[in-house]
């Protein structure tokens, strides 16, 4: 594609009165003189914007809007939804009487590591030709147009191989031009910084060696002497499964005095800085339009608002669905090229390099988050110290009606996000964090390495990262609406990719248990293998505990009641405590935080959390299964609007 000059096009109605006043011959026109005489020595800003044609209460309101949130005027008036950014640029273009071009040719471009500080900032680029000389491409700034004037003035020649673009078409031919070298350090970052710390290898060598030797010993106890092995078998599991029944029980304690959730924060108004929000999208284009509809409603100035919808370049259909919705330009579309693996966690890396904001929050395609959330987080950012480097916002299942499958779903999500991990926050302790409503500091987030490509169950692996690397974690109140699967088979697939990844988290985890220990400390190790290898053990083995609890019982009746061995009797006790104790502090975990609506939107579903662990179970395994076959495999989980759900 060849350049050429950007012949502007049919403007809307109120953007031609300006456009037509940004003088072809180079200089204000003269119903705007005073006014830019006005303010030209005390605000260049004012005074170029005048003299493209803005009216002064258009600018009077822009700059108190600009004052109110800490930006320049040129930035609020890009994202008023006043203008169009080509037009704009374009009326420099004429202003300025340099050529404008609204799309650059990715191959005229120059890739290196370099390039990537135009996607955060993109002001000029230089653009190779075959035959003629290169070009400079610039994003004049308003608050420097009479500098950038008076210099081409006096050295006409400077303008000679210069042109005027926009932010997006820098973006856009930068995105392009570096993508293979992108998506290569995309893949490879975290395993080259950090290969400790990387789930690219499923077992390093010393853990297979160990579990070779475990499994042949296991085997081997239970062919020789498997009376005993079982009895030592039977013991260990029932007081893992015991701990992790206590670590619940101490969330469910603090949850009925009130002590778990945090207080939301009283929200204050003043200057803000950038927010970066990410929504990693594949297969999408259902909820497209809601999608959309939910981040417009975020309380925070779109001039401060840096909003990536992260697609794979070759899902056609939803990209084309995002851009049909003309979101406004504060939403960027970034495609990512296509390769293994292609994960959730390799797209938002990939996207990480371009965040513009302090802050950064991640959502999935059916999120309906609060409006004040992001507020919220960088409040409680704002009062907290730098080693708090996220923040995570409760999850609500709001389809606990369609099926038992959602209810049970939302009581356990209501455990989880407003029980177990504010009891683990208030605490100091590791969270293993849910997968969207994250908030980061985003330089902690690089400083971390990003998300793990290889990790299909991203959010757990990055939390505990972080608590190694000497960061902490939150949370806040303020909610974020989801939909829960409603079919067996939906929630198989989802379940069993979760439970795949808490088993690539546990065994990066244990590659070198005394480095761990040292890193977290002892009572953060200790909590770390509860909430993961505890929650693995208890799920993959929950059906042996079952039957352990009826052999207990059969022994007991077919013995008589004073010949009872006391052993029997304290492992039976302990299983029917870990197998109901579990079932009722599940319950109690889920239920007591919910509102009246919730606990009718379930009804008496709950009932069928025997089956529902018992499904856990069955996804446990099969994540076993895949996780030698298909290790890094993506189970898509298909999302449909709210309410319209198949």
């Amino acid at each position: 594609m060849h350049l050429q000059e950007y012949p502007l096009a049919s403007p809307p109605v109120q953007e031609r009165a300006w456009l037509d006043s940004a003088s072809p011959a180079g200089g204000p026109a003269d119903d705007i003189h005073d006014f830019a005489e006005e303010h030209s020595a005390e605000d260049p800003e004012l005074t170029a914007l005048a003299a493209l044609g803005f009216s002064k209460p258009l600018l009077a309101t822009l700059a108190e809007r600009a004052r109110r949130n800490g930006t320049s005027i040129e930035n609020e008036l890009l994202h008023s939804g006043q203008v169009d950014e080509a037009a704009y640029y374009g009326a420099i273009a004429r202003f300025l009487r340099l050529p404008f071009i609204e799309t650059i040719d990715p191959a005229s471009i120059a890739d290196n590591p370099a390039l990537d500080t135009q996607l955060q900032r993109p002001n000029q680029i230089r653009i190779s030709h075959r035959h003629r000389a290169p070009q400079v491409a610039v994003v004049p700034e308003a608050v420097r147009l009479a500098d950038f004037g008076a210099a081409l003035s006096a050295m006409p020649l400077l303008g000679r191989d210069l042109v005027i673009t926009t932010p997006s078409a820098i973006r856009r031919a930068v995105w392009q031009a570096g993508a293979g070298r992108r998506v290569r350090d995309t893949v490879n970052r975290l395993f080259d910084r950090f290969p400790a710390f990387s789930a690219r290898i499923v077992l390093i060598g010393n853990q297979g060696f160990h579990a070779g030797i475990g499994l042949a010993a296991l085997i081997s106890a239970l062919i020789v002497a498997p009376l005993a092995a079982l009895l030592l078998l039977h013991v260990l599991l029932s007081l893992v499964y015991f701990a992790s029944l206590l670590l619940r029980l101490t969330a469910l304690t603090q949850q009925r005095f009130g002590t778990v959730m945090p207080p939301a924060f009283r929200l204050q108004h003043g200057p803000l800085p950038c927010y970066t929000v990410m929504v990693a999208l594949y297969r999408e284009a259902a909820v497209a339009e809601q999608l959309i509809a939910s981040l417009r409603r975020l309380d925070w100035p779109h001039s401060l608002l840096d909003i990536k919808l992260v697609c794979e370049a070759d899902d056609r259909e939803t990209i084309a669905a995002l851009k049909t919705l003309s979101a406004g330009g504060h939403f960027e579309i970034v495609e990512v090229p296509p390769s293994e693996p292609r994960t959730k966690p390799k797209a938002l890396t990939y996207a990480l390099g371009a965040a513009r904001g302090e802050f950064l929050a991640i959502y999935d395609a059916e999120d309906r988050p609060h409006p004040q959330q992001l507020r919220e987080a960088y409040q409680r950012f704002r009062a907290s110290p730098r080693e708090l480097a996220c923040l995570q916002a409760p999850l609500i299942v709001t389809n606990g009606q369609d099926s038992w499958i959602s209810a049970l779903f939302s009581l356990e999500y209501a455990a989880l996000f407003r029980g177990l991990l504010p009891m683990l926050a208030n605490a100091g302790m590791p969270l293993p964090l849910g997968g969207t409503s994250n908030h980061f500091r985003t330089e902690a987030l690089h400083a971390a390495g990003g998300w793990d490509p290889f990790n299909v169950t991203e959010d757990a692996d990055l939390g505990l990262r972080l608590y190694r690397l000497g960061y902490r974690s939150g949370v806040i109140s303020r909610q974020t609406l989801e939909d829960a699967p409603t079919t067996m088979r939906v929630w198989m697939g989802q379940r069993s990719r979760w439970f795949k990844g808490w088993l690539q988290t546990w065994l990066v985890l244990m590659r070198d248990p005394r480095r761990l220990i040292r890193e977290m400390g002892p009572a953060a190790f200790c909590i770390s293998q509860l909430t993961i290898g505890g929650m693995l053990i208890s799920s993959l083995l929950h059906p042996l505990i079952i039957v352990f609890m009826a052999l207990g019982a059969y022994s007991m009746l077919a013995a008589p009641a004073d010949d009872i061995p006391a052993s029997v009797l304290s492992l039976f006790v302990i299983d029917t405590i870990n197998v109901f104790g579990s079932y009722l502090v599940f319950l109690g975990l889920g239920l007591g935080p919910m509102i009246g609506h919730e606990r009718r939107l379930i009804g008496w579903r709950w009932t069928g959390v025997s089956l529902y662990w018992l499904m856990t179970s069955a996804a446990a395994w099969r994540a076993v299964l895949e996780l030698r076959s298909r290790p890094f495999f993506w189970n898509k989980t298909p999302h449909h609007p709210s309410g319209k759900r198949a």
